[in-house]
């Protein structure tokens, strides 16, 4: 990014990497500083995004697929949270799968820290208080609707993006997307609308159950209220043993061309990327749009606010005082709690919880979980060399990466 740019998030994102260094699924960070005219951040190489392997896939997941990559995903949004931050951009192009051919190749990496924010005091455990009126932070798309309403996101509000980035995975769309407006304002309205209107049931029609049951739960926590990880990794779980398939890390794009995976085709990895615009961080398909906090500014004053499909807007080209809230720089930070799956003692309870709920919803079969520890999750296309992306976001608010 321009180094005198009036929004500036490359520090915060690098104070975000600092607090999670050493995590499992968190790209490390080889340098940070100033560069010419330009804020320059350093992380590891990484593989592709989950959006670039779903249009590999030819944008549909496999059951199996979306529950592993639902297992892993909520292990890296733990991790976040028990780190005191909430992450606030949750869309498949901030997930990465590991470099390919790299130890760490199958692993799911987080990246893309630059809407991040500090939930609660690291000294303190202090949560931040409820607030309305609040501008849009997020990606419309897959946001909550109590982030689409104005109201201070938590927690909750990461869970729930997360479950429609899971459902889009098993649709192949969203019910909200490719809505049309006149202005911006009135396409996130729209979004938001839709969003209320599209039941968990409708949403979630013809697929296993325990992805209703996921976004019922998460949309019931109160804002403060700590999200039972464990229960939500386990139902996945279920789903896999309801396949008869266990956690295998065979993903759908490792059984591409002849299950030598994607990588081993140039012609697979450049028929995919003509169809799928090049996302490096930042930058959006026109109608996946990123708002940011200073995006819709001037709707401050309003009380209610929902959001709709997308078009690129760069919140860099938005004029007058900046929204700034993100994190403060503190260094310290909690101690690190864990994040693995079901308890060894804490199966059967978990289980008898989640069948519970599942003959509450619907007729489906008995559910049964195999716990298993998950890994990890970054963001966008990157290009090699000497093992770490170059990071460079430019002064119209969109992220290129070269190489360095």
């Amino acid at each position: 990014e321009m180094r005198k740019t009036d929004a500036p998030q490359l520090r915060d994102e690098y104070r975000s990497y600092r607090i999670l260094a050493g995590q499992p699924g968190i790209p490390d960070v080889h340098y940070f500083g100033q560069e010419g005219l330009y804020n320059v951040l350093c992380i590891d190489l990484l593989g592709p995004s989950l959006e670039d392997l779903f249009d590999m896939c030819r944008r549909r997941f496999s059951t199996k697929t979306v529950a592993m990559l639902a297992k892993n995903m909520l292990t890296r949004i733990q991790t976040v949270h028990e780190h005191n931050l909430i992450y606030r951009d949750i869309k498949p192009d901030n997930f990465l799968m590991g470099y390919p051919r790299s130890p760490s190749f199958n692993m799911v990496f987080m990246v893309d820290f630059g809407m991040a924010k500090q939930y609660r005091d690291p000294r303190t455990q202090q949560h931040i208080p409820y607030r309305e009126r609040k501008s849009l932070s997020g990606t419309a798309r897959y946001m909550s609707i109590n982030t689409h309403l104005g109201r201070e996101q938590s927690r909750r509000d990461d869970l729930e993006a997360l479950g429609h980035v899971f459902m889009y995975f098993l649709r192949g769309s969203l019910p909200w997307q490719g809505l049309k407006a006149a202005t911006n304002k009135q396409k996130y309205e729209k979004i938001g609308e839709r969003k209320q209107q599209v039941g968990v049931r409708e949403l979630c029609e013809s697929f296993p159950p325990e992805f209703g049951i996921y976004l019922s739960t998460v949309r019931k926590y109160a804002f403060e209220e700590t999200p039972d990880y464990d229960f939500l990794r386990g139902l996945f779980d279920a789903v896999l043993a309801n396949l008869g398939e266990t956690d295998d890390g065979m993903y759908d794009w490792r059984l591409l061309n002849n299950s030598h995976g994607y990588e081993s085709s140039s012609a697979t990895v450049a028929a995919a990327r003509q169809t799928a615009q090049p996302r490096a961080s930042g930058a959006y398909k026109a109608d996946n749009h990123h708002i940011s906090n200073q995006a819709l500014r001037s709707y401050d004053n309003v009380a209610h606010r929902q959001s709709t499909p997308n078009m690129d807007h760069s919140a860099s080209n938005t004029p007058g005082k900046l929204s700034r809230e993100r994190l403060s720089p503190v260094d310290a930070q909690a101690p690190d709690r864990g994040t693995g799956a079901l308890s060894p003692g804490g199966d059967a309870q978990q289980m008898a919880k989640i069948n519970g709920l599942v003959h509450h919803s619907t007729d489906a079969a008995n559910v049964t979980a195999q716990a298993q520890n998950a890994h990890a999750a970054h963001n966008g296309h990157a290009h090699e060399k000497h093992g770490f992306m170059f990071k460079i976001k430019s002064a119209f608010g969109c992220c290129s990466s070269s190489s360095v």
